[in-house]
Order: C-alpha cells, then sequence, then structure tokens
C-alpha cells in the first residue's frame, strides 16, 4: 500500500520493492567489517605473534552492529545514500583498531560509544521523519543549542579548556552537538531569507544594494557563539563554526562579495586571537617554532615534533601495525594525534586511505544536498557536509603542519563519545535528507517532470 499525499509515511521499506541501494550497503558493509577485523588481527599479531582468540565474537559484533544499521535503513530510508554509512563504520572501525593498539581501556569505552552512536543513528531516523519536521522548530533548537554551548563554562577547565561538562563520573562535551542544531538554525534561517541576502533592494543614491537588516540577528547569533568558544578557549570549533556560518551564506547567495567579507573577518579574527588569546599564542607559536632545543625544551610544541618524526619513521608502507614502539611516546595518540598513529603503523598509504574516505564522504554529502527536496534541506545538508569536511581537514592538517594544531577530534576516528555519538546523528540527518531527495526524484520521474539522471527540482 502506498500512502496518499499529505499522510505521514511510516512503514516505507515494505511498499517500495526492490533496493538496490541497501544490497550495495550490505556489501560495503560487510567489506568494512572485514577489513576492520583484519587491521585488527594484524595488530594483534604484530603485538604478541598470536591469533586473538576472541576474533569470531569480535566479528560477529562489528558485523552486528553494521547490519543493525543497514537493517534501519531498509526499514526507515530504503531510497538513501548507499555509501555514506559504510563510509562512517570503515572510518570507526580503523580508529577503534588504533585504539586498542594502544589503550585497550579506551578500546573498551570507544565499543561502548559505539553501540550508543548505532543505538542514536536510529533513533534520529525514527524520530526525524522529516528534515522539514526541524525547521519548524528553529528557534527552539537554537536556544537548545546555545544552552549547550554556554554550559562548560560553569564547569571546570581541562587542559586549558572549558569543554567538557561533568556529571558524576561521565565527562562529555555539549558542543558537539551544540554545532548540529546550530547548523540547522543556519539553514532554516537563511532559507527563509534567501532572496532579502541575495537580491540588492535598498536604495543608496542611485544604486540598489543589499539590505543589510536581514543579516543583522543571524550575525548577533553567531556573534555570540564566537564569542563562547572565545571563552571557552576552543579554537578548533571557534574556526569550524566560522567556516560552517560563511559556507552556508555563500551557498544560499551565491555571492563572492560574503566570502571576501568572511576572508576580511577571519584575518582580523586571526590576528586579534593570536595577541590576545593565550591557547591561540601558543598554538600559533608551536606551528612556527615546534622543534625542542638545548635553551629551549619546549614542551607544548614535542607532540607535533614527536609525531612528525613517526611519520617519516612511518614511510610509504608503514612500520606495521604493532610493530612500532616509539608512537607510544606522543602525548594524546588515541584523541589528538590519532591520524599520526595510522601514518606511522600503516605508512602514507593508511593516511592516504582515510582522507580518501573523508573526501568520499563529503562527495556523497554534497550529492545529498544536490538532490535535496526543498533549499533547507539543501542547506542544511550542505551544513552539515561541512561540518564533516572541515573538520577532519582541520585536525589533519594540524598534524602535518599546514596550518596551527586545533586538537578537534578526528571525526569517526579518534577516542570520544561525545564526538562519535554527535556524528551519528549527524549522518542519520544526513541519510534522511538523502532518502527524501531520491523520492522526490522518482516522484518527478514517473510524472514526467525529469528523466532518470537528472537531479529534483528545487522551489526557489
Amino acid at each position: 500500500m502506498v500512502a496518499s499525499p499529505g499522510r505521514r509515511r511510516w512503514f516505507p521499506s515494505y511498499v517500495r520493492g526492490p533496493k538496490p541501494k541497501r544490497r550495495t550497503e550490505l556489501g560495503l558493509l560487510v567489506f568494512g567489517a572485514l577489513i576492520t577485523v583484519a587491521l585488527y588481527v594484524l595488530a594483534e599479531l604484530g603485538t604478541s605473534s598470536k591469533i586473538p582468540p576472541h576474533i569470531g565474537p569480535f566479528l560477529g559484533i562489528v558485523l552486528g552492529l553494521s547490519l543493525v544499521g543497514h537493517m534501519a535503513n531498509r526499514w526507515l530510508i530504503p531510497q538513501a545514500n548507499a555509501v555514506i554509512l559504510p563510509l562512517a563504520a570503515l572510518l570507526n572501525g580503523i580508529g577503534y583498531v588504533v585504539i586498542a593498539r594502544w589503550n585497550p581501556v579506551h578500546a573498551k569505552e570507544q565499543a561502548a560509544w559505539a553501540v550508543l552512536g548505532i543505538f542514536l543513528y536510529v533513533l534520529t531516523l525514527l524520530v526525524v521523519r522529516f528534515s522539514r519536521d526541524l525547521e519548524r522548530y528553529r528557534y527552539m533548537l537554537l536556544l537548545v543549542g546555545g544552552i549547550l554551548l554556554v554550559s562548560p563554562l560553569f564547569f571546570t577547565p581541562i587542559n586549558g579548556a572549558r569543554l567538557w561538562v561533568h556529571v558524576g563520573g561521565v565527562e562529555f562535551q555539549p558542543i558537539e552537538f551544540s554545532k548540529i542544531l546550530l547548523c540547522i538554525f543556519f539553514a532554516s534561517y537563511f532559507a527563509a531569507n534567501k532572496e532579502l541576502l541575495s537580491i540588492p533592494t535598498a536604495r543608496v543614491g542611485n544604486r540598489l544594494v543589499l539590505d543589510p537588516r536581514p543579516l543583522v540577528p543571524i550575525l548577533v547569533a553567531w556573534g555570540v557563539a564566537m564569542a563562547v568558544i572565545a571563552l571557552e578557549d576552543d579554537i578548533g570549533f571557534a574556526a569550524l563554526l566560522f567556516v560552517l556560518f560563511i559556507g552556508m551564506l555563500w551557498v544560499t547567495t551565491g555571492r563572492i562579495g560574503y566570502l571576501v567579507l568572511g576572508f576580511v573577518l577571519f584575518a582580523g579574527g586571526a590576528v586579534l586571537a593570536a595577541h590576545y588569546f593565550s591557547q591561540v599564542h601558543l598554538r600559533v607559536d608551536e606551528w612556527l617554532n615546534p622543534w625542542p632545543s638545548a635553551t629551549n625544551p619546549n614542551t607544548s610544541g614535542a607532540q607535533l615534533s614527536q609525531s612528525w618524526y613517526g611519520l617519516g619513521t612511518g614511510g610509504i608502507g608503514g612500520t606495521g601495525l604493532g610493530h612500532d614502539t616509539a608512537a607510544g611516546l606522543i602525548p594524546e595518540l588515541t584523541s589528538d594525534m590519532i591520524f599520526s598513529a595510522i601514518g606511522i603503523e600503516m605508512g602514507m598509504i593508511g593516511a592516504v586511505a582515510v582522507v580518501f574516505a573523508f573526501v568520499m564522504m563529503v562527495g556523497a554529502g554534497l550529492r545529498v544536498a544536490q538532490t535535496a527536496r526543498s533549499d533547507f534541506s539543501r542547506l542544511m545538508a550542505t551544513g552539515l557536509t561541512i561540518i564533516i569536511g572541515f573538520q577532519a581537514f582541520f585536525i589533519m592538517a594540524g598534524v602535518v603542519r599546514l596550518l596551527p594544531f586545533t586538537g578537534i577530534t578526528l571525526p569517526f576516528v579518534a577516542y570520544g563519545g561525545s564526538s562519535l555519538l554527535a556524528n551519528y546523528v549527524l549522518v542519520a540527518l544526513l541519510m534522511r535528507i538523502s532518502d527524501e531527495g531520491a523520492q522526490k526524484t522518482q516522484e518527478e520521474i514517473a510524472s514526467g517532470i525529469a528523466q532518470p539522471g537528472e537531479r529534483p527540482m528545487v522551489p526557489t
């Protein structure tokens, strides 16, 4: 049975017929699970020269988690993109292998977070049946996002940054979820004010210029968020939020002037932050001179310099999983510096594979944005993709010294429960938009509006 127009579609998997995308997804998930298990076995062989005795249960757990996500997709989003979830699962698996190699205690915690992450993935798909429902609650989401953003200010800082909220023995970073809520708010506001932000309507003399008034509320919201992040000494998320705001504004309007304004604001803000914020100043100093000397131990830059020596040792093919011991001397190896751990034992081949996986995920996310069925969904998918892509870029570029080191987590790979849970929610939202766009394309093809292979028409 097919739902009539206007009615909610609660059981889509039983009315759609064959699902080639889901079959592709299942094959990719199984392939990714086998890669994860193979890497785990190699790491154990390199460390103890024995095949892990619990390899069977481990394979079952890895496949089981993948199958839970896959069955949820078949039931709730049968037409969604086929590669996004397998890429997320593969990155999650690679990260778990590296964490288990260097910190078994953290590996157990990461496994528990992965299980909870899949649960939140399914829960998000169950709750968010239509992406447009989120647009109706944009100010409520902004309020919740703001509360999450400021909450760490009331707790004790860790390593100089106020990023954590402590509840009993549990610590989490609420900003990981706040960035998703802010992304939804930006998408909703920009979609509602698209014409006012892109078409000149104000007259100055004999010329028409853009009316700045629609931009004032969103600039205030963005400015408050940036100020709070500055108080929390978190330069990584400040940069990410800035790129998210400017990127979505440019996608909304297509006006190069906003990009130029963004670069000017970024340059001015970077200079001020480097002079007046101690953590930013320290990060820039580490970037310019991370090398310890006899007169300057430079302990703060030792993390980066040791990482680069390790990457040089890894070379093209790596030292081999379980064969390197010097990498364990790098501080925060399984969190901030996990990309270095991958490059050391898996070599440039392993590091490039991780980069390529993120490139594919970003490409899939942009494809989802292209096929979205509304301006709001298109902007939301673009924003979510920006979050994943630039967060990965910032941390990997910091590790190899293209940019100052920010210390944000590598999505799905690095140790950290807050990041992993938030990223699974992010992927679920992206998959929901993908399914809606695919349904829209099928409807247009069936009605003769579009031809196979064309993107759906997006209302303007």
